[in-house]
Order: structure tokens, then sequence, then C-alpha cells
């Protein structure tokens, strides 16, 4: 039989185990909370893409540390535009991004678009060059494919409809004339902005750019559906062929 030490001694490990060591916080542990502070003390205008991005994403994924995701996505696409301008396909190339996060990213892509869309809804968009041009920047300045869109409008120069022709590689989109027109006389449109992107970021009209738009506007005249001009997107700006004289 045990004497009362012994007992004592057996007993103590159980009755009384020693406490764990308390688990290290991980290294981002209110991060969270530090930015949405500094956020509303500063606004946005001062955060880096990144930054902006992780705040973003903090619906998105709502437990874990986001940082490392934002800045690889910055580094893969460039940029905030540039990773809203990628297709789903290519936002979950970058490791962490599901159909969640690349559908989110979209979204907000798509409410960018909206806003830019209404400043030249329901007014002449001719009137308004600089909203037009950042909307259509802001549409395919960091698009990775050639993409061939039209602007319809009506009478009074006013936006019926914006609609995506054609796709095509990373240096050329075909554009078939008659298929335009044949929309243009669907929507009674009574003019045209033909808008088309460069994925190398020059927008410096080419050759086969000016050859094409000659082709639309002469199919045009015999409709009596004038083109108003042909604005050609990249990443370094937005050239009018009004602007530099080409037709």
């Amino acid at each position: 039989m045990a004497d009362g030490g012994e007992l004592q001694e057996a007993w103590s490990g159980e009755l009384f185990p020693a406490k764990p060591a308390p688990k290290a916080r991980p290294h981002y542990h209110g991060h969270r909370d530090r930015l949405r502070d500094r956020t509303r003390a500063g606004g946005f205008s001062g955060l880096p893409d990144y930054e902006f991005l992780e705040l973003y994403l903090f619906r998105t994924i709502p437990r874990g540390d986001v940082k490392p995701l934002a800045k690889a996505l910055i580094t893969r696409f460039g940029s905030l535009p540039g990773v809203l301008g990628a297709s789903v396909d290519e936002l979950k190339t970058v490791v962490g991004v599901g159909d969640a996060v690349a559908l989110d990213l979209k979204l907000l892509q798509e409410a960018a678009l909206r806003v830019g869309k209404s400043a030249v809804i329901k007014r002449p968009v001719i009137s308004s060059s600089s909203a037009l041009s950042a909307y259509v920047r802001t549409a395919l300045a960091h698009e990775a494919r050639e993409q061939f869109r039209v602007l319809f409008l009506d009478k009074k120069n006013q936006l019926i409809a914006d609609e995506v022709m054609n796709h095509g590689t990373v240096d050329h989109a075909p554009v078939y004339p008659r298929e335009v027109m044949r929309r243009a006389l669907e929507l009674s449109a009574s003019a045209l902005i033909l808008v088309h992107n460069h994925p190398s970021g020059d927008p410096t009209p080419s050759g086969a750019d000016v050859q094409m738009t000659r082709e639309i506007v002469e199919a045009g005249r015999s409709l009596r559906i004038a083109i108003h001009d042909h604005l050609v997107v990249g990443r370094d700006g937005v050239a009018s062929f009004k602007a530099l004289g080409l037709f």
C-alpha cells in the first residue's frame, strides 16, 4: 500500500496538470483591423494597389492573411487594373485564387465599368470625350486579347448599346463591316463609334486599323449611318482617329 507521500505525488499530476504554454499568435494577428483603421483615418487614396486589393479580399476570404495573395496578383498582372482585366482562367493561375475569388474580382471590374458607363449614357457621347475615354480605357486597356467593340448611338448621339462584335488574338480581331451594319440596323442606330484595343499597350493605329475603318465608313455611307470616331485603346492611352485626322 502506498504511503501518503506516494499518493500525493501520484495525484498531483492528475489533479493539477501543468498549464500548456500559450500558442504564439500568427504574425498577421490584428493586421486587418490595423489596415481598416488606417484607411478610415487616411482614406483610400494613400493605399498602394496591393493594400486596396487586401481590403477587398477580406470579404471573400474572411480569415487568414491575404496580403501574400494580393501581392501575388499584383506581381502577376502588373497593377490593380491589370488584375481586374484578367480573365477568370488567368486569375486562377495564381495560387490561392479559386472560383469565389475570381468571381468577386470580376464583379469589382463590372462595377467599375457600370460606373464609367453611367457617365456616358443618356447624354451626347461625342460631347463628353474625357468620360468616353475613361470608360473605354476601363473596359479595354488591360485586355490580354484584341477585342472589337461598337458603341451604337441614336439621332441625339446618345448611347443605345455598347457591344463586343468580336474577340481575337493578341494582335488581331477580325471585323466584318456587314455584321456591324446589320447590328446597327437592328438597333435603329444613326451613328457609331468604333473601339478596339492593342494588348501591346501602344494605341497607335496600324495600317490594318486604318483600312478596316475605311471599309466600315464606306459600308455605313450607303445606309446613312455615320462613323463618328474610332478609338484605339492601350495601356499607354487612347488614340482617336478623328483627332489624328485619319478620316
